[in-house]
């Protein structure tokens, strides 16, 4: 099959093997994939990453149990073993000996098929469209925020970055009744979210008064630093970046106002997929561009263009 695979060096579409069944897995045949920031980083040498990338996605199940033949699925990215103290608190994503798809020590979803454990998949609601679904990975990503933090209306929000998942937590943290204010770079981008009524501004003219909590979705080295300023005494930095290299850090701020700081990574898919069919979270408008899979090396190179959002590509 086709895949865009990495091979440490250069990302390039190449002939690879199928992926194989095996007990307790499907085989998904992929409809549309995504590209996103960590895709990026990982050529960029990012957890140090060989095989195929992607791990955003929606697809069709083309061989398993016979219960999930022919439904169309979306799939967690993270694949535990199942056994682990870990696993048994509930937390596989967090489990020592998981591999992570396109990620990770298991190959990924920018190809024509990807296996996936059957614990992974969920079913797509029937009214939510492919290029909604596809969104999936992501704004469970933007949900997780909703599950580790208190989200209130008497809490002042900011989330730093105008990217894919900016918007995307901005979109959680409304949904959840937050006051938020968006701050980036682009004002084409931050439109996406004031139709919404989502409050933004451009950096160059934000007012960088101290809140409650703020959201580090800015895709770049320099944002902590920013996101920290940003962040008034006892607040809550929650972080979402993740770089293949990172810069010098002052932490002493952090102990001065005594700030917590909350790594925030994947999410649950059940309340995305719940936003996504009753609306409460729009997506398809950050679509930037689509490619079939045999140029998926030249949607990589848009995807890290500036000002563009979301990169799909359809095998």
């Amino acid at each position: 099959m086709r895949a865009l695979h990495f091979d440490g060096q250069v990302a390039r579409v190449a002939d690879v093997p199928l992926p194989e069944w095996t007990p307790g897995t499907a085989i998904v045949r992929v409809r549309l994939a995504g590209i996103c920031n960590t895709d990026l980083e990982l050529v960029r040498g990012y957890m140090g990453f060989r095989g195929t990338l992607g791990h955003e996605l929606v697809g069709e199940v083309v061989d398993g149990p016979d219960a999930w033949r022919g439904r169309r699925v979306v799939g967690e990215i993270n694949f535990a073993c199942g056994a682990c103290a870990w696993c048994a608190r509930g937390l596989g994503r967090h489990c020592p000996q998981r591999t992570v798809m396109g990620i990770q020590g298991a190959d990924g979803a920018l190809a024509e098929f990807v296996r996936v454990p059957l614990v992974n998949l969920h079913c797509v609601p029937d009214g939510v469209s492919d290029d909604a679904a596809v969104f999936t990975e992501p704004l469970a990503a933007a949900f997780e925020i909703l599950a580790q933090v208190r989200v209130a209306s008497d809490r002042s929000s900011v989330v730093l970055g105008d990217g894919k998942l900016g918007l995307l937590a901005a979109q959680a943290l409304a949904h959840a009744g937050a006051r938020v204010l968006v701050v980036g770079k682009h004002a084409e981008k931050l439109a996406h979210v004031a139709r919404r009524g989502i409050a933004t501004t451009l950096l160059a003219d934000w007012d960088r008064a101290a809140v409650d909590l703020v959201v580090e979705a800015t895709g770049t080295a320099a944002g902590f630093e920013l996101a920290l300023a940003a962040t008034r005494p006892r607040g809550t930095l929650v972080l979402k970046s993740t770089l293949a290299h990172g810069a010098p850090l002052n932490l002493a701020p952090l102990v001065i106002h005594e700030i917590t700081v909350v790594g925030s990574r994947c999410g649950p898919f059940a309340p995305a997929l719940a936003a996504l069919a009753g609306g409460t979270v729009q997506v398809r408008q950050l679509i930037s561009a689509r490619y079939a899979l045999r140029d998926a090396t030249q949607a990589l190179a848009r995807a890290a263009e500036p000002g563009v959002l979301k990169v799909l590509v359809a095998p």
